[in-house]
């Protein structure tokens, strides 16, 4: 049996105004500013963190990356033993 989805589809309309939202970042500064957050210090912030990452594992070396991987794996395994 097929499965419908409870969540309401956007019109085209709705779906244009959202995607432009999302690429502008306006709707993550109004969330902001509904916070009482910094609007410029979450813009910062979101900004280091799509970089994060990738300048991390450019910096780490081979050996670094596998020490965190192994223990990253060893982390998720020991969950499923209790």
């Amino acid at each position: 049996m097929l499965k419908r989805s409870r969540t309401k589809r956007l019109d085209l309309n709705q779906l244009a105004s959202y995607i432009v939202k999302e690429a502008t970042g306006e709707e993550l500064l109004n969330k902001a500013v509904k916070e009482g957050k910094n609007p410029a210090a979450v813009l910062l912030g979101r900004l280091g963190g799509l970089k994060g990452g990738k300048a991390r594992a450019i910096k780490l070396s081979a050996e670094q990356r596998k020490e965190i991987a192994q223990k990253a794996a060893k982390k998720r395994w020991s969950q499923h033993e209790k």
